[in-house]
Formats: structure tokens, C-alpha cells, sequence
């Protein structure tokens, strides 16, 4: 399949997915950029639903970047200790905190080069923070759902979630790439599950090339 075949039916499938759900999600709850950015990093490896339980008590707390960059480190392990990798997490909220503080007026920048001096932030967090908080497509959020369904779609067989965000992004407008990200990660959800998808209840069925090989 050439590169113009390859987006007319990435882009019918979009098309499809976003007929099929009329509501995407739940993703990170967040009113602000620092707790966007905050929430996102959270999620590596843990639900969104249980990111929003954590976060509903810490943003209580914690509403500055100073607050992040002054907070004990074993007392914040402790308040997002069920996240996963709490350790790690911990450490990079208060380094973030200290790199907001220090070198952005306490604000979130908005271009992918200053979020990426923030420890822990990924090209994935950037594009989501970007593209949520200040409107900005800057790429294709590549996230565990993505790296999964777009092999399986056809779409991309990249190795790396950075290589497979470039690939996406040469199939789908810059205004698509958001909804890209959302829907796919709604569908995976739904339908496409690791295991055992549900292949006879799914719209792009008859445009996937993993059906009934999974």
C-alpha cells in the first residue's frame, strides 16, 4: 500500500471512529497547564481514572511550581504512591517544579523545547500538553494504546514511539492529530484490547488487516 492509500484509509477510519463514540476518554482531569502537565506525567504507566483519583487531593496541595519544587520527597511518594514508580515520579514533580520555577516564572512553557527541559516529560507529554493547553499540533502523541493499534491498523510498524509519531503525522492533517491520539486510545479501550479484541463488534473491521489474527 503506497503512501496515498495509506492515508485515504487511516483517515476513513478516523472518519469512522469518531461516528462511533461520541464521547472519548476519561482522560487526565486538569484546569491548568502545570496540572496537565502534571497529571500527563503521572499517567506513565497507570489509568487515568486512578491518575484523577490521586490528583483530585493533590492539586488541593500542591497549586504552584514552587509548591512541587519545596515538597518533601517522601511525603509527595507517599500522596501519589498509587500511580506506579512513585520514587521516580516524585523526584521528576519536584525537579519540574524547580525548572518552572527557576527558569519560567513559575508558568508551563508553551514550545516543545522548553517542556522538554522539564524532568520526565517526554515528546508524547509535550505534544498532549501542547495541543490541550495552549492549541498548538505540534506532533502525533504516541501513547501505549497508539503504539499498539497503529500496527495492527496498518498504519505504522515503527519500532519507537517517536519514529511512529513521525509516520502518523505524515498520514493525518496537523488538526487531526489530537483526535488521532483520543480516539484511537478510546477504541483500544473499547474494542481492540490487547488480547481477545473484539474484531466482530468493531467499525474499521473491514478496512483492519489484523482482523481475526490477534
Amino acid at each position: 500500500m503506497d503512501i496515498e492509500e495509506k492515508k485515504k484509509v487511516a483517515r476513513e477510519a478516523l472518519r469512522r471512529l469518531k461516528r462511533e463514540y461520541a464521547v472519548t476518554g476519561p482522560f487526565v482531569e486538569w484546569s491548568n497547564p502545570l496540572e496537565l502537565v502534571v497529571g500527563t506525567a503521572l499517567s506513565a504507566q497507570c489509568t487515568d481514572e486512578r491518575v484523577n483519583m490521586v490528583t483530585s487531593e493533590l492539586f488541593k496541595k500542591y497549586k504552584t511550581a514552587r509548591d512541587y519544587a519545596e515538597a518533601d520527597q517522601g511525603v509527595l511518594e507517599k500522596e501519589i504512591y498509587s500511580t506506579g514508580f512513585f520514587r521516580n515520579k516524585a523526584k521528576n514533580l519536584r525537579g519540574m517544579g524547580k525548572v518552572l520555577a527557576e527558569e519560567f516564572g513559575g508558568n508551563v512553557p508553551d514550545s516543545l523545547e522548553g517542556l522538554l527541559r522539564l524532568p520526565g516529560i517526554s515528546n508524547k507529554t509535550a505534544y498532549i500538553v501542547l495541543a490541550k493547553a495552549f492549541g498548538k499540533l505540534e506532533g502525533l502523541a504516541v501513547d501505549t494504546h497508539v503504539f499498539r493499534l497503529a500496527p495492527r491498523l496498518g498504519w505504522s510498524d515503527a519500532g519507537t514511539p517517536e519514529k511512529m509519531s513521525r509516520e502518523l503525522g505524515e498520514l493525518f492533517p496537523k488538526k487531526d492529530y489530537l483526535s488521532v491520539n483520543e480516539y484511537l486510545i478510546t477504541h483500544g479501550r473499547a474494542i481492540c484490547a490487547p488480547r481477545n479484541p473484539k474484531c466482530g463488534e468493531c467499525v474499521l473491521s473491514d478496512i483492519c488487516p489484523s482482523r481475526g489474527k490477534v
